[in-house]
């Protein structure tokens, strides 16, 4: 897949749980902590609060994610962006992004879903050689137009469609450049971060393909994932 995981009808299924407003405050905060509260100066952010209104998050937890972000909003807990690595059911590599307010918390229930599903969660670098570090860009554009020329004309390195969105993967210190090169040739951005694009794919069987499904959409839906990256 190249990309981070991603589970059909995942916005829906969280939102049935309250977990998906949880996991968007916390972007929401990380982002305003790391680049400033004002959405207009700080593009991780400003498409932060854009997710999240996309899926209706109340305004006021939106105010009080970047108030927290920002230091205004002192309640006692710290966000902490940590990654863990491993291989999942049938040797597929897998790196998990988490944002969590309890590393303490985090660390035993991430080993925990990789040995209940018959994988081994590593050390830092034991996976990350399998991925590449990419920018990632997603984003819609009206119109006709050709998505390798503008890919091209943007500086990136490669375009794929997605279900009607066009994904651009750049080198990770163009990811800026990029963003604001499609922003110009009037793409609306949706989604522009750091990422892990796999260097190969790992070949499964549809049986094997069906285990893998199941660890990952239970990573994902764990309370402190952020992002899933998996070689398949």
């Amino acid at each position: 897949m190249g990309k981070s995981w991603k589970t059909a009808g995942k916005v829906e299924k969280a939102q049935q749980k309250g977990q998906i407003f949880t996991k968007l405050a916390r972007e929401i905060a990380v982002a305003a902590k790391a680049g400033g509260p004002d959405p207009n100066a700080n593009a991780r952010l400003r498409l932060a609060v854009d997710a999240a209104k996309k899926v209706s998050c109340p305004n006021d937890t939106i105010e009080r994610a970047i108030k927290k972000g920002a230091g205004l909003l002192d309640d006692g807990k710290v966000i902490e962006e940590l990654t863990y690595e491993g291989y999942g059911p049938h040797g597929v590599g897998v790196i998990v992004e988490c944002q969590t307010d309890n590393k303490h918390r985090t660390a035993p229930d991430m080993r925990h879903a990789f040995k209940s599903h018959e994988g081994s969660m590593g050390e830092t670098g034991s996976v990350a050689w399998m991925f590449d570090r990419v920018g990632l860009i997603e984003g819609t554009k009206d119109g006709s137009f050709d998505p390798d020329e503008e890919a091209i004309e943007a500086g990136a390195n490669e375009v794929s469609a997605d279900e009607g969105t066009y994904e651009f993967f750049t080198a990770a210190d163009d990811l800026d450049a990029v963003r604001e090169a499609l922003t110009s040739r009037g793409w609306k951005i949706t989604k522009g971060e750091l990422s892990y694009k796999a260097k190969n794919i790992t070949e499964l069987s549809d049986e094997q393909r069906k285990d893998v499904a199941e660890f990952l959409n239970y990573l994902d839906d764990m309370d402190d994932t952020h992002r899933v990256h998996a070689t398949i």
